[in-house]
């Protein structure tokens, strides 16, 4: 059977569908013979090489994080190597640690509310009781879905210009461009 030319052209499709324009010919070189788990393996490796080296905070991330009270967690749909390396780096884990979870602890990644309403769970602490700060529209949706207010971001470097809208689509209550208009989001949506 000679599924190779096809397996390696649904990928480069995938792929640039998504974002990250590659041809069947680079998938073949690189790929070809290769469970499409060792694929993933070798992106994310260099994806945690390029962090070691070229990941920076969020402007004005840490002023927020020192204002907000109570505790704070990362729920990412990342693993928890690369969250925690991410936060090593920008000295940001101060904040988290140890409440780092990631989609991986459950059945269902964002959308599905299952990682949010785990994590609750673990911290013990209500849903409708938390803030959820998300840039992207699956992470907003997991968010509503469980019950929980989200706020949406869109001050990272790989926003485009409709994504406001597709946070409030999935269901952000607010959206703020801005790390240090996290504090006057959170009072206006809480009342605190």
């Amino acid at each position: 059977m000679d599924s190779e030319a096809l397996a390696a052209t649904i990928a480069a499709q995938e792929l640039t569908r998504v974002g990250f324009v590659v041809s069947p010919e680079i998938v073949s070189r690189f790929f070809a013979g290769r469970r499409p788990i060792d694929m993933l393996v070798d992106i994310e490796a260099a994806t945690m090489r390029r962090l070691r080296t070229e990941l920076r905070a969020t402007a004005h991330v840490a002023h927020a994080l020192t204002w907000l009270r109570g505790p704070k967690c990362v729920a990412s749909s990342s693993t928890l190597d690369r969250v925690r390396v991410s936060l090593e780096i920008t000295d940001l884990l101060r904040f988290f640690d140890p409440y780092l979870f990631s989609a991986s602890d459950v059945g269902r990644g964002k959308p599905a509310p299952d990682l949010f309403l785990h994590v609750a769970a673990k911290m013990n602490v209500k849903p409708a009781d938390c803030i959820v700060v998300e840039d992207s529209p699956a992470g907003v949706a997991a968010a509503h879905a469980a019950g929980m207010v989200p706020i949406g971001f869109i001050g990272g470097t790989h926003t485009g210009p409709n994504l406001g809208g597709y946070l409030t689509s999935a269901g952000a209550r607010a959206v703020i461009a801005d790390m240090r208009a996290l504090k006057s989001t959170v009072v206006a949506l809480r009342g605190w």
